[in-house]
């Protein structure tokens, strides 16, 4: 527990000796880097509320919302400590598609534990409870009030209030330590209790962090080396980051583009086309407001790799888009993925050229189109490939219209084998 305070005081050094490394040496080393958190500018809250709150986005999302409203099990159900809930429920990461089963847009679900949250007599369940069902949605802040909507449309009848609160909250990410290896049971419980504020060294707590104590750090529900993910009130900063010892929002980037994954509208990417709602197909289990236009999405969740991020259940039954995805993963043939991307010089070393989104990716030797590049960012990036190609030994891959700059495509170390 010290280890990791230490480390989070130390986040300035940290990352200002992190970006002079990028600027004098072009490196984006970040395996290196112990801890960093950063403030999500890109991410904005929703709220969700009300008696119908789970099964409105069990109908609509590819997880399974369900587990936020079961018996303990999936449930943390802590030790007794004043600084932690008696049952605290892990984030949840869920993407909401088109009939076609095409990406739309990717939340991160919360659910805010009520500090004076208990179980009932027979451990089975949480206690009596005055306050409403309550769940908070992580998501692109370029498409919030686009994402607000459309949730809107689904609701007809059904009981719940969605909002807009992204000037009360705030996203975060603490992230440069692989968790899962470098961490024990007992620091990662501890790691996780950050935020409830009653029991562990108080004497180094963040001066910031006030009475509200709601809010704690979650393991990210996609890989355990992303680090932790929150959502913490704006008025202060997170437990134990003071504010300026948080780094820029692109180390995060960066940190996920090395780990080949994607997060957002944009990355993920969903065409701005508009269309009428009769063009799709039908859905018995969800009702729509046929009188207005429905977003038309572009993306493959499965090509994304959401699979492997815990974004898609495979046995909740219906919700919007099931159908394709459930055929193509049983199908079991993914001939593209997203994977990360190394942009190189002549000499083999990290260049720092500008590649646009959009970049076609070729293999030199045959000249023939092999992907395209999605994200980028200094000599780092995220490409949409047909694996066969990008993954054969043999393979020299460039840039249609910027022949000089190689392209090393990375298989991700999280991988499941049966991918390729």
């Amino acid at each position: 527990m010290h280890q990791f305070k230490s480390h989070l005081w130390s986040l300035k050094s940290i990352a200002s000796s992190y970006l002079t490394l990028r600027r004098n040496h072009h490196q984006h080393d970040l395996n290196n880097v112990r801890l960093m958190a950063s403030q999500l500018k890109t991410r904005s809250v929703v709220r969700f509320s009300g008696p119908d709150t789970i099964k409105f986005l069990q109908g609509l999302l590819s997880n399974d919302v369900r587990r936020f409203d079961e018996s303990p099990g999936e449930k943390t159900l802590n030790p007794a400590m004043p600084n932690m809930p008696v049952i605290t429920v892990p984030p949840m990461y869920a993407a909401l598609l088109t009939p076609q089963g095409r990406f739309l847009y990717d939340l991160f679900l919360y659910m805010p534990t009520k500090p004076e949250e208990k179980l009932n007599k027979t451990r089975s369940g949480r206690g009596s409870n005055d306050g409403e069902l309550e769940l908070l949605a992580d998501v692109d802040t370029q498409v919030l009030d686009e994402v607000v909507q459309t949730f809107k449309r689904y609701r007809l009848r059904a009981k719940v209030d969605i909002e807009n609160i992204a000037q009360d909250f705030s996203c975060w990410q603490c992230y440069g330590i692989n968790y899962s290896h470098e961490s024990s049971a007992a620091e990662e419980l501890d790691t996780a209790s950050i935020g409830w504020g009653a029991g562990i060294d108080k004497s180094t707590m963040s001066a910031s962090q006030g009475n509200d104590i709601r809010w704690q750090w979650f393991k990210d529900p996609r890989l355990d080396c992303l680090g932790y993910r929150g959502i913490f009130p704006s008025s202060s900063e997170p437990p134990l980051v003071e504010a300026d010892k948080e780094t820029d929002e692109k180390n995060y980037l960066l940190w996920r583009l090395e780990k080949g994954v994607a997060e957002g509208s944009t990355e993920i990417p969903k065409e701005s086309d508009f269309g009428a709602l009769d063009n799709y197909v039908s859905l018995d289990h969800i009702s729509f407001d046929h009188s207005t236009p429905f977003n038309v999405g572009e993306a493959i969740p499965l090509e994304y790799n959401l699979e492997g991020l815990n974004a898609i259940s495979f046995d909740k039954g219906c919700y919007v888009g099931q159908e394709l995805i459930a055929r193509t993963h049983h199908r079991g043939v993914i001939r593209k993925r997203l994977l990360p991307l190394k942009f190189l010089d002549d000499k083999g070393k990290e260049a720092e050229q500008k590649v646009a989104p959009g970049s076609e990716i070729l293999d030199a030797s045959s000249g023939k189109k092999i992907g395209t590049v999605t994200t980028s960012l200094g000599c780092r990036g995220l490409g949409l490939l047909r694996l066969a190609d990008a993954l054969k030994k043999s393979s020299l891959l460039t840039i249609l219209g910027q022949e000089d700059l190689k392209v090393e495509a990375v298989k991700p170390d999280w991988w499941p084998p049966e991918w390729f």
